[in-house]
């Protein structure tokens, strides 16, 4: 994660906006042409497989979404930590 300790952004009011606030004028709408064609251009992280117990009722939940369930389930928890990862570097700053 970048040092955000030498920049000039306003996190406070940057936080205090809403979607309806934030200016997406310049940026071009997504056609199906372009989603079709889009690749992921980042690395994939490294795996590590682990034993985890989680509420049936949750499996049963990412189960039924169907093929690629744990790599959602993972998602959400990479969601999660740099969530929690961003509001820890905040309170640093």
């Amino acid at each position: 994660m970048k040092n955000l300790k030498n920049t000039k952004t306003d996190f406070d009011k940057l936080a205090a906006m809403s979607d309806v606030d934030i200016d997406c004028s310049d940026i071009p709408e997504l056609s199906e042409e372009f989603l079709a064609s889009a690749k992921w251009m980042f690395e994939t992280p490294e795996k590590e497989q682990i034993t985890i117990r989680v509420d049936k009722s949750v499996l049963d939940f990412y189960r039924n979404t169907g093929r690629g369930y744990q790599t959602r389930m993972n998602a959400v928890l990479r969601a999660y930590a740099e969530t929690a990862q961003r509001k820890q570097v905040r309170k640093q700053v």
